[in-house]
Parts: structure tokens; C-alpha cells; sequence
């Protein structure tokens, strides 16, 4: 299965970095109604200014994944797997924003996403454990550095089976009313495709 995942994320990357977005995660899954492809994307972070270490010294304010860049991205993707002709069977396609509750796979994530909550599991154990949840301070060469409890964790990138952002709903509360938006955990756009 980690082969057909690593294909499908290299028929997937290309079209989705040529939007100007970038494939945070994917998942191909059997479940009771069919196959489903499911693609998660984002904007990418934006530029900083010259010397600016903090999140919000961005250039640019942060930019949200819309339902209108879900549905563009679904008709390329959909395009591209069909030109592949890499699945030969029904499937449903969904592509969606991350939501507030983010995946974080490669290390540049977890340096991205630095000084916010995290949730993280691995595979194998780290000083007699395998669930993590803290602070995240960052990665460096293979290694994510997560504070929980006080006491700092090196975890390296090759054993995180899961990792994914805690939402902290007071802030997103108080942006999404700033902004005048109902919350919502984001956009989707689904699309059935049979084998071609």
C-alpha cells in the first residue's frame, strides 16, 4: 500500500504546486460505500520580511484554501489520474483544505507550524513512549523537537505515523470574528470518478 500512496502523491504534487498550493496529505482508503482518494491542500506559507524570525512577521496576511481552489484542483487531479490511467477501478475523489486540526508530515511542516499545539504518534517508542502532545518548538536535520509536560522530545521524522496540529479554538473563534466568518473546519470538494 505505501507504494500506491507514493505514486499517487507523485501524479498529485505537480498539478497542485502549479496552482501556486501545496499537497499536505493523502490518503487512499477502501471504505463501505467504495474507494476513496482523498487530497488534502494548502496555501504554502507565505514570504517573510528580511530578518523576521515569528510567524506573524509574514509579509503577506495568511491566505485560506477556498472551496472554489478545492473544485479547480479536483477537475486538474482528476484529469491527471485519468491521463495516468493509474487506478482501473470506481473511486471517489475528494480534495479539501486541512481544517484547523492540520496533518503535519514533512519536516518543514513542523518547523512552518513551530510555538503551536501538536498531537503526534509514532511508530516506535521515544524514552518509553509513542503519544506526544505539546508545544511544538521545531525540527532540525530529520528531528522534531516537541515540549510536553515540560520536558523536551526529540522525535525523528522517519518513525511519526501521525501527526496533526491541536486546534485552539479560542484564537480561531476570535479570527473567524474579526473577519466576520461563521467557523467551519474548511473547504471540500468531492467528485466520482469510475476506472476509465
Amino acid at each position: 500500500m505505501r507504494k500506491e500512496i507514493d505514486d499517487l502523491w507523485r501524479l498529485c504534487e505537480p498539478p497542485i504546486q502549479g496552482a501556486g498550493l501545496e499537497l499536505v496529505e493523502l490518503s487512499w482508503n477502501r471504505e463501505p460505500e467504495g474507494w476513496v482518494l482523498r487530497v488534502f491542500i494548502d496555501r504554502p506559507e507565505g514570504p517573510k520580511l528580511p530578518g523576521a524570525e515569528e510567524r506573524e512577521a509574514a509579509v503577506f496576511e495568511p491566505m485560506y484554501v477556498s472551496h472554489e481552489d478545492c473544485e479547480r484542483i479536483s477537475r486538474d487531479l482528476s484529469a491527471t489520474l485519468d491521463v495516468a490511467d493509474h487506478i482501473h477501478h470506481a473511486y471517489r475523489l475528494e480534495v479539501s483544505s486541512p481544517g484547523i486540526d492540520r496533518p503535519l508530515r514533512r519536516e518543514r511542516d513542523f518547523i512552518r507550524f513551530a510555538g503551536q499545539k501538536a498531537r503526534i504518534r509514532t511508530t516506535d517508542p521515544v524514552e518509553g513512549r509513542r503519544n506526544f502532545s505539546g508545544v511544538l518548538l521545531g525540527a532540525k536535520e530529520a528531528q522534531v523537537q516537541i515540549d510536553c509536560d515540560g520536558r523536551s522530545y526529540q522525535l525523528p521524522v522517519g518513525i511519526i505515523a501521525r501527526a496533526n496540529l491541536v486546534p485552539d479554538w479560542d484564537a480561531e473563534f476570535h479570527r473567524r470574528k474579526e473577519a466576520g466568518q461563521a467557523a467551519s473546519k474548511g473547504h471540500a470538494h468531492t467528485t466520482s470518478r469510475s476506472a476509465s
